[in-house]
């Protein structure tokens, strides 16, 4: 479904790329990020929240504002009002910043980085904003373990979007991350309107984990839910 385009090479890139592994040892450690701090937004970041949200339908003077007063925020004002735009699922303003993020001199590629935009993304339907978002972390090696895995599948599936879900999982059939059962349930339980699906999913667990069992829902429960999603689409 996502077709990646050629890596390109670069000076900059190789050593963007070593100054990340010498930092954290991988390009997906979670022991120092920040992604995963409590986020309290300063009265600068309120302030330059509620001016970013004001002047969006505004292209020229919101880009001036990017340049004058968010590129100049602390790394943890802009981390917090990220967050917060994603909280808000404010889709346009939580792209535009993360832009910004990625230039910051302190930027390291993190899977807790990308998970969150992924996840709001899925939520809002944005099927171009993710792929953009997935080429991005697969050009800097990001490596999703597998818990994260099944968080992000299962926001698309709640998103509806199954077939972006799919593409995802088999992403993770391939991860050199050994597989673990509880991904896999969260995304079964999440297949439940997708019969088909989770017909495979179903499979692939059972070979994988011969010893355990699949509960699957009534019968009628499949029929209900694909008759709910077909509705949905009309």
């Amino acid at each position: 479904m996502w077709r990646l385009p050629k890596s390109s090479f670069s000076f900059s890139s190789l050593r963007k790329l070593i100054l990340t592994r010498d930092i954290s040892g991988s390009a997906s450690s979670p022991s120092l990020s920040i992604w995963r701090r409590k986020k309290e937004m300063s009265k600068e970041s309120l302030m330059v929240a509620k001016e970013l949200k004001r002047l969006q339908s505004h292209p020229v003077r919101f880009d001036r504002f990017i340049k004058s007063h968010v590129s100049r925020l602390l790394k943890s004002d802009l981390v917090s009002v990220l967050a917060e735009f994603q909280r808000q699922d404010q889709v346009f303003l939580c792209m535009k910043l993360y832009d910004v993020v990625r230039k910051e001199i302190w930027y390291r590629p993190d899977m807790f980085f990308y998970r969150d935009m992924l996840m709001m993304l899925a939520r809002n339907k944005k099927v171009v904003e993710a792929k953009q978002v997935w080429e991005d972390l697969k050009r800097e090696e990001v490596l999703f373990d597998q818990h994260t895995f099944g968080d992000i599948i299962r926001a698309f599936l709640d998103g509806g979007l199954s077939s972006e879900a799919m593409f995802i999982y088999d992403e993770m059939r391939s991860s050199p991350d050994p597989p673990i059962s509880l991904p896999f349930r969260v995304i079964l339980k999440g297949l439940i309107p997708y019969p088909e699906f989770r017909e495979k999913v179903k499979d692939d667990f059972l070979e994988i984990f011969p010893d355990m069992i699949v509960y699957d829902p009534p019968e009628d429960l499949f029929e209900d839910q694909e008759w709910r999603r077909e509705s949905d689409e009309e």
